[in-house]
């Protein structure tokens, strides 16, 4: 990282991070361009490892992409606001955000319907009370996104605490 400055290494603090953002972008191998996509999700912290949950159908491009290569890398960030610096006429992205890699794994068909309970409707109140069709579960993947390496910065609010 060049800007060694806004590098977050606390574990907690990127946690906290993680916590404020909505979107999950993972990145997939797709030849020779990578295929990008933004995902809402959940995630689960047990010690200092994270893993986050997915879910789509099981179909399309994203699906296959999944399957071919158990690997991703992901990307989540919270934009603060645009600053404008007058007295050196300079302007900069307030921000904080979190990168890594990690290896994806399948949830199996006996257990989509906790995991998708559980770990992921939880995460959004309206959601975990909501009386769901568990019928789609067999035409929806559920993905546990296993982090490997994960990389945090930010660009604070100036005053904010970092």
């Amino acid at each position: 990282m060049r800007r060694k400055d806004r590098e977050v290494t606390d574990f907690n603090k990127i946690v906290e991070i993680i916590n404020k953002c909505e979107v999950i972008r993972i990145g997939l191998a797709d030849g020779d361009f990578p295929y990008i996509v933004p995902l809402n999700f959940s995630y689960e912290v047990q010690g200092n490892h994270i893993d986050f949950y997915i879910h789509g159908a099981m179909a399309g491009r994203k699906y296959e992409l999944l399957q071919k290569n158990m690997k991703c890398s992901f990307e989540l960030d919270n934009p603060l606001k645009m600053d404008y610096l007058y007295d050196c006429h300079d302007i900069t992205m307030r921000y904080e955000s979190v990168m890594g890699t990690a290896n994806i794994e399948f949830i199996k068909d006996e257990d989509k319907e906790a995991v998708m309970q559980e770990k992921i409707l939880s995460r959004y109140k309206e959601a975990s009370e909501f009386s769901w069709n568990k019928a789609a579960l067999s035409r929806c993947a559920i993905v546990k996104i296993s982090v490997i390496d994960i990389i945090a910065k930010v660009n604070p609010i100036k005053g904010s605490a970092d």
